[in-house]
This record gives C-alpha cells, sequence and structure tokens, in this order.
C-alpha cells in the first residue's frame, strides 16, 4: 500500500516519474527494514523535522542504499526526501497532504517491523548474553558504568522526572529476577564458558542426527538453554508435580525461542523433526532418573548464580524504587519471580502468599528489632521476603516524603577505595529532605563464592562514599536496619564508611538525620 503511495507522488513529478513501482518498494523496504530505532515522530502536518530524526532517516537511507549498490541512488534519494519533507516548492496543498500521510503511515509501519525483526527473530537466535535481549535493548551493550549511568539518569530527572520506572512487564522476554541470575555470568567468562563445554559434553547422547546429518539442536539452542535453566531453577528442590511443571515450562519456552528464530523451523512452516528432537532433547537433559550426574553438576553452578542474582535483584530493585520516576512493578514479583516470555509470564499469581508474606514481615519490622529482622531475612533468602521487605520498606518512605521523590533533584555520589568500582550511589534532595541510596554492583567479583554473608564488611574495608560536605556530612538513618552512620567532614568534602553502611544489608537507603553530634 505504502510502494503504491510513493508510486502514485512519483508519477506527478517529471524528476522521479520514471521510477517503476518496483523499484520505489524495494527502495522502501530496505529502508525500513534498516532503520536504527522503532520510528520516528515527525510532525508532517506542521512540517517540523528535528536533527535526531532527521538523523535516523538519513542512517536508515544510507545503509540501505549502501546495501543495494544494483539499485540507483536516485530511488533512495527520493525516498529521503519524502520522508524529511523537503517536497518540491511547486506542490498544490492536495499533493503535500498526500505526503502528509504517507510521511505518517511510513512511521506507523516502522516500529511493527523493528519488533517482528528484532525482539520476535534476531533476540532468539543472539543468544551470547541472553538477559541483553531485552525489549528495548541492545545487545552488544554490556551494561553502563557508573557515569553513564548516572548521567542518563539525571537526564531523565530533567527532561522526565515522572515516566515510568520499571524492571519488568507483560511484554518483557525474561522476568527482572532471571535477567539478574543470567548476568551474573558476564562476571565469569572463564567459568560459564568451561561449565558450558562440560554440560555440552555430558548431554550430547541426548542429541539426534537430522536426515540430512545435522545435530538437533544446534548448538545455539543448547546454549540457550542452558542460560534459560539457569535463570529460571527454583530456589528450592521441587518436588515430583513442580519439577514436570518447570520441565514442561523449559520444553514450550524452547519451542517458543526456535520458532521465533526461524532458523530451522517457524511457525508458519514448522519442522515436525526439529521441534520433535529439540522437545526430546529438554526432557532428557532434565530426567531426573536418567542424567542425574548432569543436574547435580548443573545444581552447584545454578546454586552460586543464585546467590549472585539474589544480590543484583535487590539492587536494581532499590534503584528502581528510588531514582526520579514513577516506580512500576509487574504483577507477582514483590518476591522472586523467574518467569519467562509469555505466556510463562501471564501464569496465576499467588497473591494470598504474598500478603501472608507481608503481614510476616511488617508485623516484625514494627516490633523494632531491625537488625535482627535483616539477619532473619537474610538467612531465609530464598522465600522472597528479603525483597518483599526491600520494596515495602522504599515505598513507605516514598509515601512519608512524596515531594523528595516526585521533585528532589539527583546528585552521584562516587566513591573512593579499593571496592570503589563496586559500588553505585546518588542522593536526591528537596528542601530541609535527604535520601542516600548505595547499590552492589559486580556482585560476583566483590563477594565470591561465599556470597554476601562471608564477613560483608570486609569487603568494603578502606572504601568510602566521599562528596561535598554541604550535602553528605552528618548523621544517616538507615531506612532499612534504622541504624545511624555518619558521614564526617574533612574539609570540603565528606566521607561515608562503605563497611558501616553495607555491613548488615547488601543495599541502604539512608535519610538524613541531621549534623553530627558534638563531641
Amino acid at each position: 500500500m505504502l510502494a503504491q503511495r510513493l508510486s502514485a507522488l512519483a508519477a506527478k513529478h517529471r524528476r522521479v516519474r520514471d521510477f517503476t513501482p518496483g523499484s520505489l518498494a524495494h527502495a522502501l523496504r530496505e529502508t525500513i527494514a534498516c532503520f536504527p530505532v522503532y520510528r520516528t515522530y515527525i510532525d508532517a502536518k506542521s512540517g517540523r523535522v528535528d536533527a535526531r530524526d532527521r538523523a535516523y532517516v538519513e542512517q536508515a537511507v544510507r545503509s540501505a542504499r549502501r546495501r543495494n549498490p544494483s539499485t540507483s541512488a536516485s530511488v533512495f534519494d527520493f525516498v529521503r526526501r519524502t520522508l524529511l519533507l523537503d517536497w518540491p516548492e511547486e506542490l498544490s496543498a492536495e499533493e503535500r497532504a498526500e505526503h502528509v500521510e504517507f510521511v505518517m503511515k511510513v512511521q506507523q509501519l516502522t516500529g511493527p517491523v523493528m519488533a517482528k525483526g528484532v525482539e520476535d527473530t534476531t533476540f532468539y537466535i543472539y543468544n551470547r548474553l541472553v538477559s541483553l535481549n531485552e525489549v528495548g535493548g541492545e545487545p552488544t551493550r554490556f551494561g553502563a558504568e557508573p557515569e553513564e549511568f548516572h548521567t542518563w539518569i539525571s537526564e531523565r530527572a530533567r527532561r522526565w522526572p515522572h515516566a515510568l520506572n520499571t524492571l519488568s512487564t507483560h511484554d518483557t522476554k525474561r522476568s527482572a529476577d532471571v535477567r539478574a541470575r543470567i548476568n551474573a555470568l558476564s562476571e565469569l567468562p572463564e567459568r560459564w564458558a568451561e561449565q558450558a563445554r562440560r554440560w555440552a559434553a555430558m548431554n550430547a547422547r541426548h542429541k539426534r542426527t537430522s536426515e540430512e546429518g545435522r545435530p538437533i539442536p544446534d548448538a545455539n539452542d543448547e546454549y540457550l538453554l542452558y542460560q534459560t535453566l539457569l535463570g529460571v531453577w527454583p530456589l528450592e528442590a521441587p518436588d515430583t508435580e513442580d519439577y514436570a511443571e518447570l520441565v514442561e515450562r523449559v520444553r514450550q519456552y524452547l519451542e517458543k525461542a526456535s520458532r521465533e528464530a526461524k532458523l530451522h523451523t517457524s511457525w508458519i512452516n514448522p519442522d515436525e523433526e526439529y521441534d520433535a528432537a529439540l522437545s526430546g532433547f529438554v526432557s532428557a537433559v532434565l530426567d531426573r532418573a536418567e542424567n542425574g550426574a548432569f543436574l547435580e553438576d548443573f545444581g552447584t553452578f545454578q546454586r552460586e548464580i543464585a546467590r549472585y542474582g539474589m544480590l543484583n535483584s535487590l539492587a536494581q530493585t532499590l534503584l528502581l524504587l528510588t531514582s526520579p520516576g514513577v516506580p512500576d512493578l509487574y504483577q507477582g514479583q514483590e518476591i522472586w519471580d523467574f518467569s519467562l516470555v509469555d505466556p510463562d509470564n501471564r501464569r496465576p499469581v499467588d497473591y494470598a502468599l504474598r500478603q501472608r508474606l507481608l503481614a510476616e514481615v511488617t508485623e516484625r519490622a514494627d516490633r523494632g528489632d531491625r537488625p535482627a529482622l535483616l539477619a532473619e531475612l537474610l538467612d531465609s533468602w530464598p522465600d522472597g521476603r528479603i525483597k518483599l521487605f526491600l520494596i515495602w520498606a522504599a515505598l513507605a518512605h516514598r509515601r512519608q516524603h512524596p515531594a523528595l521523590y516526585a521533585a528532589g533533584d539527583y546528585r552521584p555520589i562516587s566513591a573512593r577505595g579499593a571496592a570503589a568500582v563496586h559500588v553505585v550511589a546518588f542522593a536526591r534532595s528537596h528542601g530541609e529532605e535527604r535520601l542516600l541510596v548505595v547499590a552492589p554492583r559486580l556482585v560476583a567479583t566483590l563477594y565470591g563464592t561465599g556470597g554476601f554473608s562471608a564477613r560483608a564488611g570486609e569487603r568494603w574495608a578502606g572504601t568510602a562514599l566521599e562528596g561535598d560536605a554541604q550535602l553528605l556530612a552528618g548523621r544517616w538513618r538507615d531506612v532499612l536496619s534504622g541504624e545511624y552512620v555518619h558521614a564526617s567532614a574533612q574539609g570540603e568534602l565528606a566521607r561515608l564508611p562503605l563497611a558501616r553502611v553495607l555491613e548488615r544489608f547488601p543495599v541502604a537507603l539512608l535519610e538524613y538525620a541531621g549534623p553530627a553530634a558534638a563531641r
């Protein structure tokens, strides 16, 4: 339809009327395929094209032209000029209206094309680290340094202070807790490569060979399976019924992933041989009776990754709840949730369980012995109360200080010392109100196999937050533990020892409690 409209537009102008409908359709299709973003937001009716949208169109056309050297460059140039509203002066009002409608409809199409081509195809093929294959994500970017994170959040605070903050939605490929686990693999590349190779060798006997002589599944699908298992594996040993459900969930997910990838099979043209062999492979790999050696080896590594995932999840949850913007928690993720893409993330949520756990947490917190509560939550972290407590405490603080969270400014806080690379911290202030957020990063290399409980304070010895004394100096009360810490002023700077701040709990939410008491 768009090609027909573009051809009708070209037919009215002598310089481009010789372009064939086929060449215009080809150039338009190739340009859309090369778009670097979901869509542009050109206001065709007013004729406004901002610099960013212009750059996106220019990039798409340039890439399409380079990829199609046999197509006349003049055809691509016509597409570019039309999309950028570079119209001939002699265009009538009626013809301009036709151009406007064309440009607006192109912008409606590029988004779905991008989603289908990238999220629903490429993201099921490119399995290097699947936690990066997220809606709106960029798999070639392995996170961001703290400085880049602060720059991004500062920009959000300035331009979109009330935008939605979320870690999971109905559309995410993997829940936040699944991604938090898989992210830890990026810190252990050599060990992870060794594990994946060993598991492939252990499970080679479960593969089938197709009529053409290819192994089923291929190495890429198998690699996806192991990352998926690390992400969704339950925290406690499941009974027979729950384990059967887990196997079926993983089997259905691998079927969906392979069909979305469209390399060996697809929804439109399913390859029954590949589908059956892949399903059989998953079942054989997870067979408790026949594949115990693999499951034992897998379990040892998975339990370590699960501990890192817990720490990553607490850190990202605190950032979600305290950064500029409006936090959103997808259904059921108040405690640990290890869900995959739909329909897996649409399963019924046990709200009764969450209500019971919340009642337990709040009742214990109201007794006043917060340090003892934190110790208990850390010891029993697999039950999910530790995450629920963090969410409850942070949301309660937001309710008590609405202006601070809605309009408070954002100030990055740097760290100095041996473990400085392992922390991200920021302050928010509004009038006399201040809060300080402290979260760990790169937790696998920070805490090692012992996890947080292995003398956590020692990991931060000699490392301190450092910032403007007018902002940082004084007494700070930890909203989570109820305990006080002091930032001492040294000239224009103040230092807050992280060994004290992160001694009892992996993350900290501090509220300003006034100047330090005189000694």
